[in-house]
């Protein structure tokens, strides 16, 4: 059992002895907590808290949790149902509530279930902001209301389709190309809420030709739920077999978006936000940001459009923060996060769809070809293992000293860039391990780096 308390939320596998994973009393405990740090900083005249969950099979009851503890701490609660990561963030600005709850853990397999705490501003709180909710926790620092002060409970399940309207508004949404472009698309929703919002997004765009695998929201996953390779093969052979132009896959939140090429190859996942950056900065130039854990490539598709590149630490917070303090156009991260913040400042699946479709449809080109025509990366990824007597801090500093020589930056975990090649090591912020990632020009150039910063590690282990 686990229970990882981060940047990320409070995420745990279900079952077990509380404090040993995410208990009913963890999920009261912890919700209570964020409760009373929205109650005594939200600016918001109101009590209200929007809560969206994912499809998981622990998702019901997890939510009865939730919104009998925020109705006892006095809050009124916004029940929106099945909904995405970024459905949710919207539906905070839209009900202009003082906070939202997101239940969902993400690409986590589905034992696995989380707590995602938004601000007002429909943002994920920071780290400090999430230091303060775990002290709450921590001092069991909060009251229940009187019963005279209970909160109530509306249910709204219109966000969903308010979501895809936003989305169909942008400027660089042509929802008329992509209709007269006739395409078949393939989705892959691994049986959760996208499987529910990605087909009616696609018909909302003028998609008439659409092979779902996987669209049934039953929370029971029919295969690791990351969107990795080794986790698609299904879906690849849907879009070969099918013929399908291009295939769409989606976590089970949906904030993260994989793509599969005409004729059944992985896109890349890190080309995902390289490619609607690259279309976005065509029209709209400025600057991007993504973490230290994506392609170079970014980088490179923004100078060449005339803007500037940045780095931040990995985590959605941190990229947004780093994007309002250059003006990013756009951003994310490289696992198929895309960050447009004329919508809002949060990955969104839907968003990178819609302009990913609008930049073929007017492209005349194929998804091979759109890849074939971007700067040629490939990144490798891998992981140890944690036990409790690594010290994780005192590796990645022996690291550090070990190359030394390179260009080191070290804030989240260490990233070595080489002339021709990078390596990044940090401790993950959902999971008991150390993520190895590698880039370099070939897949085997790449595999090798991460092999042989692993050997470094296992040795100082």
């Amino acid at each position: 059992m686990a229970l990882i308390k981060s940047i990320s939320g409070i995420r745990g596998t279900i079952g077990g002895p509380a404090g040993d994973g995410l208990s009913p009393l963890d999920v009261v405990k912890f919700t209570a907590a964020y409760a009373k740090f929205i109650a005594t900083t939200t600016t918001r005249k109101n009590n209200t808290i929007v809560v969206g969950r994912d499809a998981r099979v622990s998702g019901p009851m997890v939510r009865d949790l939730v919104v009998a503890t925020l109705v006892g701490m006095g809050f009124d609660v916004v029940d929106i149902g099945l909904a995405s990561t970024p459905t949710t963030e919207l539906a905070v600005v839209g009900e202009e509530a003082a906070g939202g709850l997101i239940l969902t853990a993400s690409h986590n397999p589905a034992q696995w279930n989380a707590l995602k705490l938004l601000n007002e501003h429909g943002e994920f709180l920071n780290a400090e902001e999430g230091a303060r909710v775990l002290a709450i926790a921590a001092a069991d620092d909060f009251e229940f209301a009187p019963v005279e002060k209970l909160g109530t409970v509306y249910t709204n399940n219109t966000w969903n389709r308010r979501h895809i309207e936003q989305v169909l508004a942008l400027p660089l949404v042509d929802s008329d190309a992509i209709r007269k472009a006739g395409f078949k698309v393939a989705v892959d929703a691994v049986d959760s809420v996208g499987g529910v919002v990605i087909p009616e997004l696609l018909a909302a765009l003028g998609v008439e030709k659409v092979e779902c695998m996987n669209c049934t929201p039953t929370g029971r996953f029919s295969h690791n739920p990351e969107p990795i390779p080794a986790n698609l093969t299904g879906i690849c052979d849907l879009v070969r077999d099918s013929g399908a132009d291009v295939g769409f896959v989606v976590d089970p939140d949906v904030d993260r978006l994989a793509i599969i090429s005409d004729g059944g190859e992985f896109f890349g996942e890190e080309y995902t936000l390289v490619s609607v950056a690259d279309y976005v900065l065509a029209h709209t130039p400025g600057n991007t940001v993504s973490n230290l854990s994506s392609s170079r490539a970014l980088a490179d598709v923004t100078v060449a459009r005339g803007g500037s590149y940045s780095a931040a630490a990995v985590g959605e917070v941190n990229v947004t923060t780093k994007m309002k303090e250059t003006g990013a156009v756009i951003g994310g991260e490289g696992n198929g996060g895309v960050i447009y913040p004329e919508l809002h400042y949060g990955r969104d699946a839907l968003v990178g769809v819609a302009l990913f479709l609008t930049m073929l449809a007017k492209s005349g080109k194929k998804v091979s070809e759109i890849r074939a025509g971007l700067p040629a990366y490939e990144i490798y990824k891998t992981k140890i293992q944690l036990t409790p007597d690594i010290d994780v801090d005192a590796i990645l500093a022996a690291v550090k000293d070990r190359f030394s020589s390179e260009k080191i930056t070290d804030i989240d975990g260490v990233k070595i860039d080489f002339a021709e090649s990078w390596v990044h090591l940090r401790k993950s912020n959902t999971e008991p391990i150390i993520r190895i990632y590698a880039e370099a020009h070939t897949p085997a150039e790449a595999e090798a780096l991460a092999d042989r910063i692993k050997a470094v590690v296992n040795e100082m282990c």
